[in-house]
């Protein structure tokens, strides 16, 4: 399963995977698929260190190695705020 922390401004540690991405074999590719939306997005969870609310929220596919930190905290950010 890949994940990635980020750090924020108020220096929480955000731990990011996709969602299903621990279910086991072939499972996790259906899983996937089933979840994407129209824009290829898919389901992340981020849970932060030291209390915060996880946020949940959709990214896209590829976003463990092509989205930015700053534009993780960004959507995190704004997760935060509508939730």
């Amino acid at each position: 399963m890949q994940q990635r922390e980020v750090t924020d401004k108020e220096g929480i540690t955000w731990t990011c995977v996709q969602a299903y991405a621990g279910a086991n074999g072939g499972k996790t590719e259906k899983a996937t698929e089933l979840t994407k939306n129209e824009n290829n997005q898919v389901p992340v969870v981020c849970t932060p260190g030291g209390g915060a609310q996880t946020v949940r929220t959709k990214l896209p596919g590829d976003w463990i190695n092509q989205l930015s930190d700053d534009e993780l905290l960004s959507k995190i950010e704004s997760e935060k705020q509508n939730s």
